[in-house]
């Protein structure tokens, strides 16, 4: 199991994170009650998949998953995929830490695929 796992981010979410020190994230994690992450290997197909048509920035956060403690469980979402979802400690929603990401990137979106020199 990999220790580092990836956020797909608003510009301003990114903003907020790095402003505040903390972020809820977007509304999707707000009426989930956790923050939605992924695998490496699930980045692409979830940029695909919700984040095509988006007109916002977007940036990809590099996490420490061991910096999340046990608040990060992974999720069967679609019964093939296991995905990574943190909802802190006792599953009480708490703000993803600025200080558990690693990394930021932006993505850049070209001919439908994203890329940044996070993903492979």
């Amino acid at each position: 199991m990999s220790d580092l796992v990836y956020r797909i981010s608003t510009a301003e979410e990114w903003e907020e994170l790095q402003g505040n020190g903390s972020s809820f994230g977007g509304e999707l994690d707000k009426s989930s009650g956790f923050i939605h992450l992924s695998k490496l290997d699930q980045v692409q197909s979830t940029l695909e998949n919700f984040f095509l048509n988006t007109k916002e920035e977007l940036y990809l956060l590099q996490i420490d998953a061991k910096k999340l403690g046990d608040g990060m469980v992974y999720e069967n979402v679609d019964g093939s995929n296991s995905f990574p979802h943190f909802y802190g400690p006792s599953r009480s929603f708490v703000p993803l830490p600025l200080d558990a990401v690693t990394k930021a990137e932006k993505l850049t979106l070209s001919d439908g695929r994203f890329s940044c020199s996070l993903l492979p």
